[in-house]
Formats: C-alpha cells, structure tokens, sequence
C-alpha cells in the first residue's frame, strides 16, 4: 500500500475501511505479479517458439540439400554452413568414420582445408581428442571457454583451434552406432544454451539418417556396377575374340564401371620370370613404358606370393613400389593388386589403380577377385585352344618330318663310303635328335615359335655326348640374342646347325684334341646370321666346299637355300674355322 494512502487512512481511524484497502492492495499485487508471471510465460514461449522456428528452418534447408543431392561428399559442406548459421558460431567441421569403424575422416569444414600440410586427410583414432571422445561415448561436449585447457583436447594446426574459445561437439548417431561427429565453434567465450545443444543435436540426427541413406543408396549402386562388370567380362570372355582383344576389353570395362584412372594386366613370363604388360587402359603413355617387374618383388610379387589381393593407400609412400616418380607424376595414389589365379596356379596380376586416396572395400576387393579369376580362366583357355590347334598342326608336321628323315636316313646310305656303321648311326640319331628338339620345344612353348637358342643348345649337349671321342676336351657354348622362328623354318635351321656343328667336330677335331666350338647369333638389319666357329683343325689350303661336298654340306646347302632363301658359307679367319648362314628376317 502506497505511503500517502496509509497515511490517509489512520486519520479517518476507520478500522473496516483500513482493513477492505489492505485485501484490495494484496489482491492487486497479486494480480501484478501473475501478470509478470504471465509475461514471463509468453516470452519464453516467445523463445521457444523461435527455437522451434530455427530448428524447423534449419531441418527443412538440410532436407531441401538432402533432396537435391545424394553424394555425401556434397551434402556435408552444406551441413556445415548451416550448422553455423543456426547456433550463431563461427566455424563448424563434420567427421565421418571410416569403413573400419577406427578412425574418423574430416569430411567437410567452414573455414579450413580438409588435409594437412603433407596432403593426408585430417584424422583421429577413436576417444582422440574431444572429437574422438565424443565419438567414442556417443554424448555431446559444450565447453564455453578455453576448449584448449580440457584435458580431451588434441590440437590440430591446420584448423587453427588457437583462435577458439568455446566448442559444442555432438556425435552423430543413426540406430545406435555413432558415424561421425559435426563441430562448431565461437573466437569468443559461449556459454551454449540448452537450445542450441538441442538444435545441433537435432541436425546431428537428420544428417546421420541422410548419410546412412546415402551410403545404402552408393552401396546398391556401387554392387550394381559391379555386377555389371562381371556380366560384362563374362561376356567378353565367352565371345569369338581373340585373347588380346579379349584382355583388352576386359580392363577397358573394369576401369570404366569401377572408375579406376589405370588398370594394367601383367603376365608372367616364365623364361625370363618378369612380369609382362598384355593390356592397358590408361590416359597416359608413360605407364605402358615402365620396365618389366621381376616376379617376387614390389606390392604385385606380395600378390602373387600370397595369391591374395594385396591393397595400398599410397602407392606414393610404399617402400617396395619401384616406380613412385611415375605414380606421382601420373596422379596415380591408391592400388588394389589383384592375382590372376587358375586352379592352384597363379599366372599374372591386374593393376587397378585410382587417382585419389581409396579404402577398397570388402565389396569391391570381392568383386575383383571374381574378375582376376574369370580372366585367369580365358588364358588358360586360350593357350590351351591354341596348344590344341598346334597338336593337330604337329601330327601334320611330325609326318612331313620322318618323311625328310627317312630321305636323310637314304643319302646316309648312299654316301656312307669307308664310314663305319657306328659312326654312320651317330650322324644318324643326332639328325633325328635336331627334328626332336624342335617338336620338344614346341610342344611346351606357349606360342608357335621355336628358340634357336634352346635348340643350339640342345644340339650341342647331343654332339657332346654322342659324337666327341673321350680324348677330346672342346668347350661348347651359345652367344647372342635369342631367335624366334616358326616350326617350318626353325626345322630347317636346326638341321643345318647340327650338320655345321657335326662338321665342327668330325673335321675340325680330327687331329686336334681341345678347343671350343661357338655358336653365335648376329642379328643384322633385314638377315640373321648364324655361324658355327671352331679353333680346331684348320681348313686344307686348297678347300673348295663345291668340290668337297660330303652329305652334311649338301644338306646344309640345300636347306639353307630352299627353305631358308639364305646363303652358306665355310671360310677360314684367323684361327677360326667359321661356317655361316644368312638368311632374311620374315
């Protein structure tokens, strides 16, 4: 009651009157104070009406993005910015776990860079920093001055957090499991409200049900894809293609549906155990140049040793990957290495490579593995019809070959002369052993062309054994690059060089009891050139091979000039007597 009305009342001295004023008064106060409370009431549903407001808002422009788009890569910088926008802060960063479920992966941030200073992602094991702890306990943190100070936080300098003070952390949480956490941050102390906490955990809630739906909706495209490549390799490789072409398309698809900048299939030459390039898809020139790989070493020698798929992140900061100059200036970053395997036998790898850093997943390292296996089969299959193919062409073959046997076996017969029958059987068997060793040699080459090398030296340990006295000490060996024939031509070749090598040894070694006898291999131009040399008994001073022909010349005359369209020679040099024949390239 008012001071002047009190005042009032005690000089009317009216007891009743003084006692209705006061229940007036009280009645009055009471109203006023209700209607403050009233007010009070009005403004905090004023507040949280506006909060609903912000969270609806905010809900509706996430889902509005959400709508428009399905990559998460493209989503999370736009939660970002909103997550910002509604709490009134300054910088906001979204985590995502890996697929192991260990590490989280700074996906998306207002203000920063999403590396650091060497180009890795930003990253933080599981209960690392206050984000990871966050993470780990599935429960929001708000902390409203000097973040820096609690002892949950890990400083990461290329976030810049020196310039923060407060930090709200929520995790982000779909069915239970935490995928990530969203972040956002005041320079200034903030003492975070109730509703904001609510607010972002509310974003939280609505981002993890979009990347989850995004991942799902990824992983059924992703699975789709890949069974498209399979159909599509399994086509390919039960068409009426060469294997070439076959290995070709085969890496051309696999790049193409599985996005791969370069995928590259190697086979493995058992000769020279290297692994081969057979098939590229690729932008770039400069991987198909690299050398071959000997077989056991690098990341593809761990494939093949453990006949499992063998990934790495980084091909760039491998220790054993020989070619990282290449990988870097190529753009080349992550590689899966897949073997080729049939049956227990592993013949090659498949190179996929992608430009970025990639985890392959379980999914796609499966889907490989089909793949590897499936080309591995149409190799195999291949060679085997090919091997099928040159069977029916050796039965062929074999028939024209005794029947040049049996003619040989009637020269020997008409010019064996004083010869006696051992020494007239020797030439004999070591004729037929020169046609063997090329039918031997084709029956397990992979292709149809003979090595002269192997057959030189396969010709040479028969003369050692069969034709050289015990008495006599020659060295016997194979220079040169390797030539490849045909069976036809490679027939005639090791005729000749068995008789010229015979000769070698009947007349260069008749009185001579050591020396060496060398086989050479001259490639020139547009001829081959091989010629046996012996440092035995010299040439008789007035030898003319037109007048002196014994059988194994004129077999060497007749082949190399009507099979092989070459010429023959047999001259002295030096110390050396040298029989030679010069035949084209084809």
């Amino acid at each position: 009651m008012k001071p002047q009305l009190q005042d009032l009342l005690t000089q009317l001295n009216h007891p009743e009157l003084v006692r209705q004023v006061e229940e007036l008064d009280r009645l009055l106060t009471k109203r006023e104070q209700e209607l403050a409370d009233s007010r009070n009431r009005i403004r905090q549903l004023e507040t949280a009406l506006d909060s609903r407001g912000a969270e609806t808002a905010a809900l509706r422009r996430i889902g509005e993005a959400i709508g428009h788009v399905v990559n998460t890569d493209e989503i999370l910088p736009v939660i970002a910015e909103i997550a910002t926008q509604v709490t009134g802060t300054e910088s906001a960063q979204v985590y995502l776990f890996n697929d192991a479920r260990d590490t989280l992966i700074l996906r998306a941030s207002t203000d920063t860079s999403l590396t650091d200073d060497k180009g890795n992602s930003i990253k933080l094991r599981m209960g690392e920093g206050l984000t990871g702890w966050v993470a780990r306990e599935k429960r929001h943190v708000a902390i409203s001055a000097e973040a820096w100070n609690d002892e949950r936080f890990k400083y990461i300098p290329e976030l810049h957090e020196e310039r923060f003070q407060s930090i709200l952390s929520v995790p982000l949480i779909w069915r239970g499991d935490c995928i990530g956490v969203i972040n956002v941050r005041t320079e200034a102390p903030n003492e975070y409200t109730n509703t904001q906490v609510q607010l972002l955990s509310s974003i939280a809630g609505q981002v993890a049900g979009a990347i989850a739906a995004s991942r799902r909706y990824r992983s059924a495209e992703k699975r789709a894809l890949h069974l498209s490549t399979v159909a599509e390799v399994s086509k390919t490789i039960t068409s009426n293609l060469y294997l070439e072409e076959i290995l070709q398309l085969v890496v051309a698809s696999t790049a193409q549906t599985m996005s791969f900048k370069v995928v590259a299939l190697f086979l493995i030459d058992e000769d020279r155990q290297e692994l081969v390039l057979k098939a590229i898809q690729s932008n770039t020139r400069e991987y198909a140049k690299k050398p071959n790989l000997p077989v056991g070493e690098g990341i593809a020698g761990r494939a093949l040793k453990t006949g499992k798929v063998v990934t790495s992140l980084d091909v760039r900061r491998e220790p054993d990957y020989r070619f990282g100059e290449l990988a870097e200036k190529e753009g080349l970053t992550s590689l899966a290495c897949v073997p080729l395997k049939v049956r227990s036998k592993t013949i090659g790898v498949l190179n996929c490579y992608t430009e970025k850093p990639h985890d392959f997943t379980e999914d796609e390292i499966s889907v490989l593995t089909t793949l590897g296996n499936q080309v591995a089969v149409a190799i195999e299959n291949a060679n085997l019809m090919v091997k099928g193919a040159l069977l029916q062409e050796m039965h062929h073959r074999v028939k024209n070959n005794l029947q040049t046997i049996a003619s040989l076996l009637r020269l020997q017969a008409h010019y064996a002369g004083d010869q006696s029958p051992v020494e007239v059987l020797n030439e004999s068997i070591n004729r037929v052993l020169a046609v063997a060793a090329v039918h031997d040699l084709l029956s397990r080459e992979n292709l149809d062309t003979i090595s002269v090398r192997k057959i030189g030296e396969s010709i040479l340990t028969a003369t050692q054994q069969s034709l050289t006295a015990p008495n006599k000490r020659i060295s016997m060996r194979v220079e040169g690059p390797d030539l490849h024939l045909s069976s036809h031509q490679a027939n005639s070749v090791a005729l000749v060089l068995n008789e010229m090598v015979q000769n070698a040894v009947e007349h260069g070694f008749k009185i001579a009891n050591e020396g060496e006898i060398l086989v050479r291999l001259i490639e020139q131009p547009e001829h081959w050139y091989l010629e046996v040399r012996n440092t035995g008994d010299a040439l008789k001073p007035n030898f003319d091979p037109q007048k002196d022909r014994d059988l194994g010349l004129q077999i060497i005359e007749s082949l190399t000039r009507g099979d092989l369209q070459g010429e023959f020679r047999l001259q002295s040099e030096g110390e050396y007597t040298v029989a030679s024949i010069t035949f084209p390239k084809k």
